[in-house]
């Protein structure tokens, strides 16, 4: 298992959400990072998913 790390933010800046999850690869990481925002109502947010190597695989602004 990977771990990977999510983020998500308020319009001025304050971070509203950082957590680091575990996931098998990439595209099961984007699939979980979308899911865990869609749990906590912040899809719309800024947000962020990447992995340990730095690898942006999540993004929306």
């Amino acid at each position: 298992m990977i771990t990977y790390k999510i983020t998500a933010f308020e319009p001025n800046g304050e971070k509203i959400l950082d957590e680091a999850f575990q996931a098998d690869h990439d595209d099961a990481a984007k699939e979980l990072g979308t899911k865990l925002l869609s749990e906590k109502n912040l899809l719309e947010k800024t947000h962020r998913v990447t992995s340990p190597s730095g690898k942006l695989l999540l993004f929306h602004s």
